[in-house]
């Protein structure tokens, strides 16, 4: 995938004017704007995506990082909401291969125990927030809200 430097986002800007009518329209095509979120839980993956589409979000979701990365087609706007604990990759190793791979739009992680030191290296690696779970609808969309302005 080949993203313009235009469209780039690496947490601490603005994303393009493109990210803020994906969010007001969450109709358009995935391919130009999407919350993505990978959990390996069924029941959180799948509450997430149920949340965040009833806060007029348009939402991908994945079983894990290794799906994520096999995914032809990732937008060039929008974010990433990622488990820290997954079997098989980990959310922090998901961020260091998408920043690998030159994709710079905004992260936020998930975790059931923030520690300092959880929230330092995942910043480390490119998260713009760290939220805890239990996860609140409303703070969760707030904080993609604001990452995507």
């Amino acid at each position: 995938m080949s993203l313009g430097a235009d469209r780039r986002h690496n947490g601490s800007g603005r994303n393009e004017a493109l990210c803020a009518r994906m969010v007001r329209n969450p109709f358009m095509s995935t391919a130009s704007g999407a919350v993505l979120v990978v959990d390996d839980d069924h029941a959180v993956r799948r509450s997430l995506q149920f949340m965040l589409e009833l806060e007029g979000l348009r939402v991908r979701a994945f079983a894990s990082g290794a799906a994520l990365l096999a995914e032809k087609d990732l937008p060039q706007c929008g974010c990433l909401v990622v488990d820290q604990l997954m079997p098989g990759m980990t959310g922090i190793e998901l961020i260091q291969a998408l920043r690998t791979r030159g994709w710079l739009l905004p992260i936020v992680m998930i975790a059931g125990n923030v520690t300092k030191d959880l929230k330092r290296e995942a910043r480390r690696c490119g998260a713009a927030a760290v939220v805890e779970k239990p996860l609140h609808g409303a703070d969760l969309a707030g904080t993609i809200r604001e990452l995507l302005k």
